[in-house]
């Protein structure tokens, strides 16, 4: 039986439940520079995603997990994405929602909890990430789950206004 739980937190399945929470995580729009989001989703569009995340990994090729305190709050989400089961690899996608949640353990223990869920049960040989070479705390959180730099992607991302740079990191199961 897999176990998604840690000391501090657990990972859940995404619920019909999670609208609202989902509705305004995608709408933060101080958030969207850690992803590619640029436009604002609807409820009725985040109502549909949660009716079909029901969909196996193999045939969504992502998962998605509500990260959740021991009091069953919702602080979070983690993502796997670009799943390929051939390769045997994905990313990983993280945000503590609310910062007065961050910096307390959450995210490194919900980071070290789906990267064993990758490598001991979807038995994938690496996981990368892909993080701003300005966002010091999420490349300091992977770093500190053995995840390496291995590249630099130049004038990757673009604000309106600037380029900025964005790092690659991959950690493979040794």
């Amino acid at each position: 039986m897999v176990v998604l739980k840690g000391k501090q937190i657990y990972l859940r399945a995404l619920e019909p439940e999670d609208l609202e929470f989902v509705y305004h995580v995608e709408n933060d729009t101080t958030l969207w520079s850690l992803s590619d989001t640029q436009a604002p989703y609807s409820r009725f569009l985040i109502k549909q995603y949660l009716e079909n995340a029901q969909q196996d990994i193999y045939e969504a090729k992502q998962l998605r997990l509500a990260i959740c305190d021991l009091n069953n709050t919702t602080i979070g989400l983690i993502d796997l994405f670009d799943f390929d089961a051939k390769n045997k690899r994905a990313g990983i996608g993280i945000v503590i929602q609310n910062k007065g949640n961050r910096n307390k353990g959450y995210g490194k223990e919900a980071l070290e909890i789906l990267v064993n869920y990758c490598f001991q049960t979807l038995h994938l040989h690496q996981v990368f990430a892909n993080i701003g070479e300005d966002n010091e705390a999420s490349l300091g959180l992977f770093q500190s789950n053995g995840f390496k730099i291995i590249g630099l992607k130049k004038d990757w991302r673009f604000d309106g206004e600037t380029y900025s740079h964005e790092y690659l990191l991959q950690r493979i199961n040794d």
